[in-house]
């Protein structure tokens, strides 16, 4: 037999639900206290204020196919906030990075633009864009040419400042084989390899126009003891694992290679480079960071 529930209203109100209370205070905007710019002394300015982990889609464009793509990016947006601001009406980063997401394609110079109208906005000196997603590229098998797509990480941080103008950093984490110099060296038979990541950092001019996705990856894996592939036949396999047999690699020798690379590249101003080996007969991981300024040579 069917039982018969009582209304969903009723339903409600069975598990603690009840009516809502007319209340005395006030409804509409323009009558409502606005907390955030009531002016005072609060003692100290904070450099960074805002919203972060907030998911958006973002359209990104390459110089390798696939040409145009859609990712899922991760925002954190903040602006500074004066001594004489109690806080900042965070409604409005969500509102600038909805205008954004509906006109731009994604880049480090719409990102300077985004700062730009963030500071304006907030009625601040000065802002922070800070936006990750996952980059996808066709890469060939080496021997069958079969296809499939491989990935990297991209983070831009985008700094704007009345006073100084904008900085803008470029991260990317690509994976990597690396094969050990030294169980090369002292075995009898073949040498164990492992997985590799390669994370740089640059700081660029401003007028710099160049894909540094590409060029990013491009470094870390041309400079490893061999590439990660989407798809791999057999002769495929044998042709990553002697490519790695002739270009060992300890995790010091990546990161001065990988910066060599860098260096030579006029719009990278700076750079930090971390490698992180995920060593295949230890424990532990092996690790090295570089880091190098020009500007202060």
């Amino acid at each position: 037999m069917t039982r018969v529930l009582p209304s969903k209203a009723e339903r409600h109100r069975l598990f603690g639900s009840v009516e809502p209370i007319e209340g005395k205070k006030p409804k509409t905007k323009e009558e409502m206290t606005d907390l955030q710019n009531k002016p005072s002394d609060y003692f100290f300015p904070i450099q960074q204020v805002g919203i972060s982990k907030v998911k958006y889609p973002v359209m990104v464009e390459s110089d390798w196919a696939p040409e145009t793509q859609t990712a899922t990016a991760e925002f954190r947006l903040t602006t500074n906030l004066g001594a004489d601001y109690k806080g900042i009406n965070m409604s409005r980063l969500t509102e600038q990075l909805h205008s954004f997401y509906q006109v731009h394609l994604l880049s480090p110079e719409t990102l300077r633009e985004l700062a730009a109208i963030l500071a304006r906005e907030m009625n601040q000196t000065a802002a922070q864009v800070e936006v990750s997603f996952p980059w996808f590229f066709l890469k060939k098998a080496p021997s069958s040419e079969k296809e499939g797509l491989a990935h990297a990480q991209i983070t831009y941080r985008v700094e704007f400042d009345e006073a100084t103008g904008y900085k803008t950093e470029i991260s990317l984490e690509a994976a990597v084989t690396t094969l050990c110099p030294c169980s090369k060296e002292i075995s009898e038979y073949s040498a164990h390899n492992q997985r590799g990541f390669v994370t740089m950092t640059i700081r660029t001019t401003e007028d710099s126009t160049i894909d540094w996705k590409t060029a990013l990856v491009e470094a870390a894996e041309s400079n490893a003891s061999s590439i990660l592939y989407p798809v791999l036949k057999r002769p495929d396999e044998k042709a990553v694992t002697e490519r790695a047999y002739e270009n060992p690699r300890f995790v010091e020798d990546l990161a001065r290679l990988v910066a060599a690379d860098l260096y030579e590249h006029e719009e990278v101003r700076e750079f930090t480079i971390d490698c992180r080996n995920e060593e295949s007969i230890h424990q532990h991981d092996a690790v090295a960071r570089l880091h190098y300024n020009k500007d202060q040579q």
